[in-house]
């Protein structure tokens, strides 16, 4: 009987080593699926923060962008035909900071460690003899909101790579109309240039000619002004003119006078004047003026003198009763700068006028300085 008890002792001590055995493996394997829980229910509280709850506003619209598609022609056009480059796109899709899962909190985290669903007494619920491990309460529950909360971000995210390849096309289609147009603007930007240089140019030039204008404009003025002076001076110049044709109408008819008594005294130059007795032939005339030349003629050497009243009466006497003597005289013109001074030549006498005190003389040449003039005077020297 001893015997029996010491071998089923010893068997109840190895069944207890193996049950401890098992119970320190079961510990450590809890211990893993411990972890492993807290590790994947840490994960799915990160993973739900980037999971957006809710669709965005489908309703929102963007503003358009109008694209000016008329053709460029070298007119200009006042209403363009304009076209929305944003026409059928999905402004929603731009909806940013939208609400995301928060599950950081024990009611949350708590129910995700809900594996099976339970009763109002706490007890699992059963479904054909197993718990069940859906319904509401569970950690199922909250996974499927994340699963078709995630389906939908999903679809959004490729409707947003739909919309992003639209773009891009559009966006091709305008660089290349941009493209295209670059050139021929380019070009129109040299011709521009070239023409604004031209235009600068010609500016310059504009300025030029004005102030060459203004200048002329001056000078035309100052013409007018010398024009006008220059008119008064012919008025004055008129008058003038009017008074020397008296004046010259005047000499002319002393000068008929005394060509007329040059003709009565050449007529008689033949006949000798024979003095009477007692008569005194004068030879020379005290010094200073005598007179004046009233008419010259360098051609035929010859001059008329007009003698004053004291230079006749000491060529001819008191009474004038005696022969003119034909004696030289002397000739000179007031501020006359010659070789000799203001002499200027000599004469001879030669015949009177009767009842005048003029004399016709001859020019002696050889002592011609210069051609005599009227108003030259006669002196004795």
């Amino acid at each position: 009987m001893n015997k029996a008890l010491h071998a089923l002792v010893f068997v109840f001590l190895a069944l207890a080593a193996a049950a401890l055995w098992f119970e320190l493996q079961l510990n450590a394997k809890r211990s893993l699926l411990t972890d492993r829980n807290r590790q994947q229910e840490n994960y799915f509280v990160s993973i739900a923060r980037t999971i957006e709850k809710a669709e965005p506003d489908k309703s929102v619209t963007a503003d358009p962008i109008n694209m000016d598609v008329s053709p460029v022609e070298a007119r200009p056009v006042d209403s363009p035909d304009m076209e929305n480059v944003l026409d059928g796109y999905n402004a929603y899709l731009e909806t940013a900071n939208l609400d995301t899962y928060n599950w950081d909190n024990s009611t949350d985290r708590g129910q995700l460690r809900k594996v099976y669903a339970v009763d109002d007494e706490g007890n699992p619920v059963m479904d054909l003899g197993q718990p069940q491990m859906t319904g509401r309460g569970t950690a199922d529950e909250l996974l499927k909101k994340l699963f078709e909360s995630a389906k939908a971000q999903q679809s959004r995210l490729n409707s947003t790579r739909a919309e992003l390849v639209s773009l891009r096309g559009r966006l091709a289609s305008v660089v290349n109309e941009i493209n295209t147009l670059k050139p021929a603007a380019r070009e129109d930007k040299i011709a521009l240039a070239d023409k604004e240089e031209k235009i600068s140019k010609l500016e310059t030039e504009k300025a030029d000619l004005e102030n060459q204008v203004t200048k002329i404009k001056g000078q035309i003025d100052e013409l007018n002004q010398e024009i006008s002076s220059l008119k008064d001076e012919v008025v004055v110049a008129k008058d003038e003119t009017e008074a020397a044709k008296e004046e010259i109408e005047k000499l002319t008819q002393r000068n008929q006078v005394l060509e007329k008594a040059l003709k009565e005294s050449f007529q008689t130059r033949g006949a000798a004047s024979v003095a009477s007795a007692g008569d005194v032939s004068v030879t020379a005339l005290s010094a200073g003026d005598k007179g004046k030349l009233v008419r010259v003629d360098n051609e035929s050497m010859f001059a008329v003198v007009a003698f004053d009243d004291a230079a006749m009466k000491e060529l001819k006497g008191e009474n004038l009763d005696r022969p003119l003597p034909t004696i030289e005289l002397a000739v000179r013109r007031p501020g006359y700068n010659g070789d000799a001074g203001e002499f200027v030549g000599r004469i001879h006498l030669r015949q009177e006028v009767k009842g005048k005190n003029y004399v016709v003389c001859d020019i002696l040449e050889a002592w011609s300085q210069a051609e005599l003039e009227v108003n030259d005077v006669v002196f004795a020297d």
